[in-house]
């Protein structure tokens, strides 16, 4: 995160971590009306933006304006927290890519849907995404030295003077950057562009053959189920391109020219959207999936059932 990033507001932060939470814990009970592939992506994409949550906005953010001085700015602490964050931002982002490709197999590859949409596999797709991701960034520990040294403690982390000159760190942060945003950017507009030409084509073809015209309107289940996956997907993946666009368009360097205020205004408003996707797409649940909302007032409506139900029996 940028040293010029905006501070959150405490209440902001309760709410991304609560929302977070909540869906979390809706999801994996499976009562979404999902498949359970769905919903294995989805409670990954909730944990690993939960993670990036306590990394970047509690232990950093908050610790760093309100805390400066504690257990957290000591050099190798400060340097795990690097390193955790790299990955819980990464697991966050190819998560969303995963779901992408999952939904495009789905709509667009039925004769692989049986195969590859599955729990099992999206299981063992998620498990080793995530340990390549953890096993990418084990480097960034060993990219800071001690900003000070009190009383033989090293404190807060600075880049080293090699991190900018050896060839290996300069492979690195290209590496770092085709993976991203590059790629999952461009990974997940490739995808949903054939996912709308699939259903496109498969539209026209399905109103051919059923002899439809463009002013009938009877009622297809599965073009129902399909437009419903469709809706899901368009949503969480739309929301992904719209707030990482400004921290791509600030990667190509775009504001390269502006003068100092307005860059830093910039570059805050970057990193600020792309940590907010990390709590959007409860939002995107409860706008998009009935059933999720149904979970949603269930879980508001339990504390004050169960005080409600104890205090019945405490009166019997």
């Amino acid at each position: 995160m940028s040293p010029n990033g905006m501070k959150y507001k405490d209440e902001h932060i309760y709410e991304e971590f609560t929302f977070n939470s909540v869906a979390i814990i809706i999801l994996s009970k499976g009562k979404c009306g999902l498949s359970s592939c769905t919903t294995c992506y989805l409670t990954a994409m909730a944990i690993a933006d939960l993670l990036v949550i306590i990394t970047e906005v509690i232990l950093y953010q908050i610790n760093y304006h309100y805390f400066p001085l504690n257990f957290l700015a000591i050099t190798p602490v400060c340097s795990v927290r690097s390193v955790l964050l790299r990955a819980a931002t990464d697991c966050s982002v190819w998560f969303t890519v995963a779901f992408t490709f999952d939904r495009f197999v789905a709509i667009c590859c039925q004769k692989l849907t049986s195969k590859y949409c599955t729990k099992k596999t999206a299981s063992v797709v998620l498990g080793t995404t995530s340990t390549l991701f953890f096993l990418k960034n084990i480097p960034i520990y060993f990219r800071f030295k001690p900003k000070i040294i009190l009383d033989n403690v090293p404190w807060y982390c600075i880049n080293k003077p090699s991190y900018f000159t050896d060839p290996r760190w300069i492979g690195f942060r290209n590496f770092e950057k085709i993976l991203n945003p590059v790629m999952p950017f461009g990974l997940i507009l490739l995808l949903n562009a054939l996912t709308v030409r699939h259903i496109l084509v498969a539209s026209r073809v399905r109103k051919g053959l059923k002899g439809q015209k463009k002013t009938d309107n009877c009622n297809d289940p599965e073009m129902e189920s399909r437009r419903k996956s469709i809706v899901l997907l368009f949503t969480i993946s739309g929301s992904f391109i719209f707030l990482w666009l400004v921290y791509v368009l600030y990667f190509f360097n775009v504001a390269n020219g502006l003068d100092d205020l307005s860059f830093y205004i910039f570059e805050d408003i970057a990193y600020m959207l792309r940590n907010l996707s990390c709590c959007t797409n409860t939002f995107i649940y409860v706008a998009t999936q009935s059933k999720f909302r149904e979970q949603l007032k269930e879980a508001v409506k339990y504390p004050a059932t169960s005080i409600i139900k104890l205090i019945n029996k405490s009166k019997q």
